[in-house]
């Protein structure tokens, strides 16, 4: 089951630039190699082909194999609803189903501190 928590109201009309969604994935027994592989191109593809999308950095923890963490940054709402939409996400979505044993989305609006 997915949940996709939104940020409040008041937080996204502050001076946010930016519009973040994390999702951990717990990962059924054997599955990490291919889940790994596909979630790789996943991000490539979301970089390359959506204006919008910012970043899109896949972690894997040191000690939890069958863990995997997403940090996404989309240029506001509209842009991530884009990348629902999009070809490349609806395949990876399809493709990881069966590989996939929770899956938890948060939303966050962003204030971002970064080396130029």
């Amino acid at each position: 089951m997915t949940t996709l928590q939104q940020p409040s109201m008041e937080r996204e009309n502050s001076a946010a630039n930016g519009y973040a969604i994390t999702v951990t994935f717990e990962l059924e027994d054997g599955a990490a190699e291919k889940f790994h592989r596909l979630v790789a191109e996943n991000a490539r593809q979301s970089v390359a082909l959506e204006p919008g999308c910012i970043r899109f950095d896949v972690l894997f923890p040191v000690a939890h194999t069958h863990e995997v963490f997403l940090y996404e940054i989309y240029t506001d709402q509209a842009a991530f609803d884009v990348h629902l939409a999009s070809a490349h996400f609806k395949s990876f979505d399809e493709q990881t189903r069966t590989l996939v044993r929770k899956k938890t989305v948060n939303a966050f609006t962003v204030d971002q501190n970064a080396k130029a």
